[in-house]
């Protein structure tokens, strides 16, 4: 696709990032088959080619409008388009660089601003604990809408004590040590039943996607700078043998952590830096296969049949699939993903389901539905996000398949 950039934005960074991801897109539309939103509302606006066609219009200089800024807004950045795409089109950082100048040009409502800022500055803010552990206290008297996004308290078990020569670097995340800090616990179990140290760096803070997501790209480029600093003494230790990962158990923070290397590139200071951490970065699922041996022998029970829902920022941000399927099947468990729509985005996306409630909850609904067809007692997946969205229109429990793989060492 040609793109004759105005004058604006040419010789600036994103006019030139947005104009090379332009050049692959031959505009086909075999996205359009793949994308929640278009399948969802049947405008062509609504999906990757409509919104890639509105943010070349504004490259060439068109006034966008609020109509472009929603229809930039209603999409999940699933990024199952790019799964789908022929030509390896980077749609996830085009619509980064699009709503960013798009926003630039049109005022949001005030009810708008005040709710993107309150998620942006508060999700990854130390006082969300103390927030969700108050709104866990009152629970019950909640109403239905807050108290789907209000866990119950859950019982964390101990952190393993054990020393092991082999030590991975975790990223805790900045709501899941205070809504599901099981998923972390159990992480650092099962990788100690396997003769691996789980290692929580001091500063570490939000991988930076809640800020950069939602437009305040400078915000979370400094989490990413952060979260560097803090890693960075395990990676190259002035003595002995650094880490030899940094592992993810939230699948929506390893996409955005392998990808820092991209954002960061041309910083002088964290270009080299952050290209090593993106290369160090591997999702839980990752490790698991190699897992498989030394976790066998230590098995005592397995669940019941699991459901699995594979995350968009896993089976398309980080195009990984079939590795938790794969490792637990190894190990004896019984897990199916749906027949139908396995790769389609369940509505959660990170604050999607905020700020766009009803398109988020119809998605869940449908995919609650073909994972009912599984006919398991638990669905699983691999995202804190989805775990929790997923968990508010079900009764199933909705779990993280690592929980599920440490009760079963227990």
């Amino acid at each position: 696709m040609q793109t004759n950039l105005s004058p604006e934005y040419q010789g600036t960074a994103d006019g030139q990032a947005a104009e090379a991801i332009l050049r692959k897109c031959v505009h086909c539309g075999f996205c359009t088959a793949t994308c929640p939103t278009y399948q969802l509302l049947g405008d062509e606006l609504d999906g990757p080619r409509g919104r890639i066609y509105l943010m070349k219009q504004v490259l060439e200089g068109a006034q966008p409008t609020r109509k472009t800024q929603l229809h930039l807004d209603r999409c999940l950045t699933c990024r199952n388009c790019e799964t789908t795409c022929p030509s390896g089109v980077q749609y996830g950082h085009l619509v980064d660089i699009g709503r960013k100048l798009v926003d630039a040009k049109v005022p949001r409502p005030m009810g708008e601003n005040v709710l993107r800022w309150a998620l942006k500055e508060g999700l990854p803010s130390p006082l969300f604990a103390p927030a969700m552990k108050m709104g866990q206290l009152v629970r019950e008297l909640l109403p239905a809408s807050l108290k789907a996004k209000v866990p119950a308290p859950q019982n964390k078990g101990q952190w393993p004590t054990a020393t092991h020569a082999r030590k991975v670097l975790m990223l805790a995340g900045c709501v899941q040590p205070a809504m599901m800090p099981n998923i972390n616990f159990a992480t650092a179990r099962v990788l100690d039943a396997a003769g691996i140290q789980t290692v929580l760096a001091q500063g570490e803070g939000c991988c930076g996607a809640v800020k950069y997501h939602l437009n305040d790209q400078t915000g979370g480029i400094a989490n990413m700078r952060n979260n560097i600093d803090a890693w960075w003494p395990y990676i190259e230790p002035t003595d002995g043998q650094g880490v030899e990962a940094i592992v993810m158990n939230v699948s929506g923070c390893g996409a955005m952590v392998k990808d820092y290397g991209h954002i960061l590139a041309g910083d002088p200071l964290y270009e080299a830096k952050a290209k090593r951490v993106s290369e160090l970065t591997r999702d839980l699922s990752e490790l698991l296969p190699a897992l498989v041996q030394h976790l066998q022998p230590k098995l005592q029970h397995k669940v019941d049949k699991l459901a699995y829902h594979p995350p968009c920022t896993l089976q398309h941000g980080q195009k990984l699939k079939g590795g938790v399927e794969a490792g637990l099947t190894a190990l004896g468990f019984e897990i199916q993903t749906a027949c139908r729509d396995a790769h389609l985005c369940c509505g959660s996306a990170g604050t999607y389901s905020v700020m766009n409630p009803e398109i988020a909850t119809t998605l869940r609904d449908r995919k609650l539905e073909v994972l009912a067809e599984v006919n398991a007692s638990t669905i699983v997946s691999a995202n804190i996000g989805c775990i929790t969205h997923l968990q508010s229109g079900t009764t199933t429990p909705v779990r993280h398949w690592v929980e599920v793989l440490d009760e079963a060492l227990r």
